[in-house]
């Protein structure tokens, strides 16, 4: 199947999640994290279009300017190790939430787009009793895969599936930071 061993492999209905852990070093993570708490957040992030009023924070990262990161040249070996079709990044950003921010279920592509979702998770240490779980979600609404947070961990996932990421919990006084990468089939 792939070179790179998932943790997990998961479907939701009939499309696939893989959840990967210790593909980058916990120093680069590291790293990661206070580099993107430095980083130019803007409130300017939406779920869905009947969600506009309730945004999130984002910071989107010019493809030019990502491409030689550690997280995106792994994603992107991952991605092509997967799947016998082959898939170009369109889109990079982080996302950062903490508690008492509202993260609406959504999707990120269109149902017939085979678009994939790369979603790593990149704080530096997490425990999970803070939350902050992504719960993807069957055809029903229902939750059917969760993905904790944890330091490293790369989900990468049928990007028509609907799924939500978690604030974290109260107890918890660390933002959640994840950085995605969108990609788009090439066609052949």
């Amino acid at each position: 199947m792939s070179q790179f061993n998932p943790t997990k492999s998961l479907q939701v209905d009939g499309r696939p999640i893989f959840v990967f852990d210790d593909l980058i070093n916990k120093s680069v993570i590291g790293e990661i994290t206070k580099a993107l708490s430095d980083a130019a957040f803007t409130h300017t992030e939406i779920a869905r279009p009947d969600v506009v009023d309730h945004r999130h924070w984002a910071y989107n990262m010019p493809l030019e300017k990502s491409k030689h990161l550690p997280l995106v040249i792994v994603a992107n070996q991952v991605i092509d190790s997967l799947f016998k079709e082959k898939y170009k990044i369109y889109r990079s950003y982080c996302n950062v939430a903490t508690h008492g921010d509202m993260l609406y279920p959504h999707t990120d592509c269109m149902p017939n787009a085979k678009e994939m979702t790369a979603l790593w998770f990149v704080q530096d240490e997490w425990n999970y009793e803070w939350g902050g779980e992504t719960i993807f979600y069957n055809k029903e609404n229902d939750a059917e895969v969760v993905v904790t947070p944890k330091p490293g961990r790369l989900a990468i996932f049928d990007g028509a599936i609907n799924h939500a990421g978690n604030a974290p919990h109260k107890v918890c006084t660390k933002p959640r930071y994840t950085f995605a990468l969108k990609y788009e089939r090439v066609n052949s």
